[in-house]
């Protein structure tokens, strides 16, 4: 057993020293828990913020100017003042996001107890952004409209009183959410990715051989390639949590990181076993990226850290259910967002680790059958 563990330990340091000799690899991890994280958090964003606007005031009243004088940053840039014959050109040339028409007499049938109707075109090609907005343009209007004809502020109270609470982001700020995602996100990649390198480039440098000829065992082999890769992207995992998601983007996390580490440890026995799995069916580089794509980006996309689960068609939902990286987005989000424990999260935690191992033994299955087969 201690030379077992011996020799799973100096494979292991030997993967590390070969990591660290790989340029191009060790670039990857670095851009990929860095500024690929601070990309995805302050590019994506999915709140309306500094929308062009475009106001064709036909009424030329007190109440059509306060309402094109009302929209204001941070949301919406200063109104643009068009003619109603400019909207759908403008629209076409992308240069308003929204554009507001205010037919003549508008005023005077306000105040006379009709219901003149205000035309606003939004451009839906960014769908979020055009729902949020026609919102806030609906609110602004109708603001105007109770303090400039009724001389007082729009009525607060109604029937119902409505509190909302905003738990865990209070300022809704995607920011929040994609820093994160981010980082789940490129540890299914890069513990891909590194396994899978792992394997082939022994294949590439003729080191297999040198294996071969050792009293090693395939399962040594395997574990050593797992415990290595998967301590790089622990360690990776980390520096980006404390650096650049807590440090430089100011992103709070509410739960236990070191449980999330645990969580990741997990994880990564299930996204290794997968790489060693791939890197026994391609045979170069582009090949296991090709794999890659087959494999992962169907499991990141569909996994609940772009588009929630809940969402997605049922069937989809229910077959989602045998992939760890569901699992392993699941108790991500409770944990940082949430601030669970492992008590509500523990159920994530065991269907991870049982579809890991099962991952693993067909891995090492497929594995020792390729050193055979190179052996013979």
């Amino acid at each position: 057993m201690n030379r077992r563990l011996s020799n799973i330990y100096w494979l292991g340091a030997k993967e590390i020293r070969s990591f660290l000799h790989d340029r191009v690899l060790l670039a990857l991890i670095v851009y990929a828990f860095s500024l690929a994280v601070i990309a995805m958090a302050q590019s994506v964003a999915q709140e309306l913020h500094n929308a062009s606007i475009a106001v064709a005031d036909e009424d030329h009243s007190e109440l059509s100017r306060a309402i094109s004088q009302a929209f204001l940053a941070p949301y919406f840039k200063p109104a643009t003042a068009i003619t109603p014959a400019e909207i759908e050109p403008r629209m076409d040339a992308a240069k308003d996001t929204f554009a507001l028409d205010i037919p003549p007499h508008f005023e005077r049938d306000v105040l006379a107890g009709r219901m003149p109707a205000i035309a606003v075109n939004a451009d839906a090609t960014a769908a979020m952004q055009a729902g949020i907005g026609t919102g806030y343009i609906e609110q602004i209007v109708n603001d105007e409209i109770a303090r400039v004809v009724n001389r007082q502020p729009a009525p607060q109270n109604g029937p119902v009183a409505l509190t909302t609470r905003i738990l865990y982001n209070p300022n809704t700020s995607s920011a929040w959410f994609m820093g994160v995602m981010g980082i789940v996100n490129n540890v299914t990649m890069l513990a891909i990715i590194l396994s899978g390198a792992a394997v082939l480039r022994e294949r590439e440098h003729g080191t297999i051989d040198h294996l071969l000829v050792m009293p090693l065992t395939p399962l040594e082999i395997a574990l050593a390639k797992i415990w290595a890769n998967g301590m790089i992207i622990m360690v990776a995992v980390a520096l980006s949590l404390t650096l650049v998601v807590q440090a430089l983007l100011g992103i709070p996390i509410n739960g236990s990181v070191p449980l999330f580490m645990c969580g990741v440890m997990l994880y990564l026995f299930f996204a290794t076993a997968i790489g060693i799995f791939l890197s026994t069916i391609a045979r170069t580089m582009p090949q296991l990226g090709l794999l890659y794509m087959l494999v992962a980006v169907p499991m990141n996309v569909l996994s609940g850290s772009n588009t929630p689960l809940e969402s997605m068609p049922r069937a989809l939902q229910i077959i989602m259910q045998i992939s760890p990286s569901t699992h392993f987005v699941s108790f991500a989000q409770s944990i940082l967002y949430r601030g669970a424990g492992f008590a509500v999260v523990w159920p994530d935690f065991l269907a991870t680790g049982a579809v890991g191992l099962v991952v693993f033994v067909l891995a090492l299955v497929r594995f020792r059958g390729s050193m055979v087969a190179a052996a013979g």
